[in-house]
This record gives C-alpha cells, structure tokens and sequence, in this order.
C-alpha cells in the first residue's frame, strides 16, 4: 500500500488520540496519506496534526491510485464518504469512534492491530451493493449524486397524515402501502432505518433488497425481501403537495406527482474485512446476540 485517503466530519474531532495512532502507523509504513480538506482545516484548526498532508475536496481529485479510504466516525460517515469515492473501486475501511457501527466495524481500540492486517495481505473484500434511483419528472438533486448504500426511503412530509404508496416490481402491481413512508434497503442497509422498521437482517452478500413499510396502517403490510434483479416503480399519493425521498443521509422534496424509479447500481463499494473482523462477530457484537443480558441477581 502507497498511497491512501483519509474522510471524518466535525465530530471526530474529539476522537484526536484515534486519528493520530492512524497516522502514525500510515506514516511508520510510508504509505502517502491525503486527508479529506474540510476534515484537515478542522485537524489544523485543532493543533492535531503536527506535519502537513496533501488534501481532496471532491470526487474529482480521487483516482484508482488511491488503495484505500479510511473513515473515522460511525456508519454515517461512510455513507458520506461513499459520495467521495462512487464508482472508482477504492476500498473503504471505517474506523469506529462512534456509537452503534455495522459499517464502521474497527474499534477504536484495535486501530493499529487491524491496519498491521491489512498491510500483511490478511483481509477479505466484501463488496456492497448500491441503489440507484431516477424520477419523472427529473428532479435535479439527482442528477450527479443518484445512488445510495444503506437505502431509498420515500416519507411524508409537514404532515400527520399517512402516504399511499404504489409499489410495481418489474412492472407488475404488488400492493399500496399506506404507511408514513416506505424504505427500499440494500443487504448494507437492512441493519439500518429498515432494521429499527422491524425490517430483516440480510447478509452483506446476499444478493438481495429489502422493502419495508414505516408504521403501516394495513396491518397485514410486512418486509419483503426480492432480488436485487428487481426493477421497482413507485407511485405517490398524498394530501400534501410534496413528499420526501433521502438517499441514505441526503434528502430531497419531491411533488407528488413524482414517478420513482429504483434499481441496482451499476457498481459496487468494496468493505475491506481485516483478518480479526467478520459480519457475524458484528451482529453478535452490536445486537448482543448470543449473550446472556438477564440480571444475574434476578435468577
């Protein structure tokens, strides 16, 4: 490894101990490191950086010859940093000093443990499917940033009222969810929005999405999982005049007379797994599955 960015937001600030064991061990290798510019002014404006690093500000300055992305936050700051990197293949690695983290799965604890890994040649890549999204009539938002990782949820917006959604799975009519909106989830996102909607865990390989209604009011609406083959068509139908639709973290109102469009991305994001890392080890980790959490005294 030679040369590689590194992404965080304001908030990683106050992880300086863990941004300072990374750059030592980038440096210690002499791996060539380039530090996001906002991330950077505010390690500057910080006194944490004791030397100058070259910087990136946009998708424009990154290439096929960066060898990895680090991130330093929680889940929300891959989500932000998959908009730097799209379709040029640099793998990701997020270092978790965060709370609840499926995509940041580095512990802050086991920082320079999991880089010595990955320069070893001892971790896997997993690739992550991504979803596209187009409207009629076009909506402009859309235009350069059109993908989303985690998922694609339609909601209503100013209002106490339910949406009806008309969901087509290629071209053919499933049901209309009437719900305060409707989450499409990749395998990555099936943790996230779609998990806290009594969604699915799916794994990260399964080559499946997710559909999961927010607060139905049909009562017999559940999750459904389809093929990530599957072209999706949804139509709104709202009291107001607009509704929602967010892209992971970035969102967008939309009129309601907007025809939405989903598919698979045509590429991937590759998640790099240390050696020390597994999905499974994750779940029982985050979810504490396979723990006994009763009260001992109570027993």
């Amino acid at each position: 490894m030679k040369k590689v960015a590194v992404y965080g937001q304001s908030y990683s600030i106050s992880a300086e101990k863990e941004i300072q064991i990374l750059l030592e061990v980038l440096e210690e290798n002499n791996i060539v490191c380039f530090i996001e510019k906002k991330f950077y002014d505010l390690l500057i404006e910080g006194d944490i950086l004791d030397k100058k690093y070259p910087t990136f500000s946009h998708f424009s300055d990154l290439n096929s010859s960066f060898e990895t992305m680090f991130t330093l936050g929680g889940d929300g700051t891959i989500l932000r940093a998959v908009t730097y990197i799209r379709d040029l293949g640099i793998p990701l690695l997020g270092i978790n000093t965060g709370r609840l983290g499926f995509l940041a799965t580095i512990n802050k604890n086991t920082i320079k443990e999991s880089v010595e890994l990955i320069l070893k040649g001892e971790y896997s890549l997993q690739e992550r499917t991504l979803l596209s999204i187009r409207t009629d009539p076009k909506t402009e938002e859309f235009s350069e940033l059109n993908f989303a990782l985690n998922e694609v949820t339609i909601a209503r917006k100013n209002t106490t009222s339910m949406i009806g959604v008309t969901t087509n799975l290629n071209n053919e009519y499933l049901t209309n969810y009437w719900a305060d909106g409707l989450i499409i989830a990749t395998p990555t996102g099936s943790t996230g929005y779609s998990l806290s909607c009594n969604g699915p865990v799916i794994s990260p390989d399964s080559k499946n999405l997710v559909i999961t209604p927010i607060a139905p009011h049909n009562l017999n609406a559940r999750s459904m999982v389809i093929s990530d083959e599957t072209s999706i068509q949804l139509e709104v139908d709202s009291r107001e005049k607009e509704f929602l639709i967010s892209l992971d973290s970035r969102i967008t109102t939309v009129p309601k007379n907007t025809n939405v469009f989903i598919e698979k991305a045509t590429f991937t994001i590759q998640s790099i797994i240390p050696k020390n890392q597994s999905f499974l080890q994750t779940l029982r980790s985050k979810l504490l599955w396979g723990e006994d959490t009763r009260n001992e005294t109570n027993l």
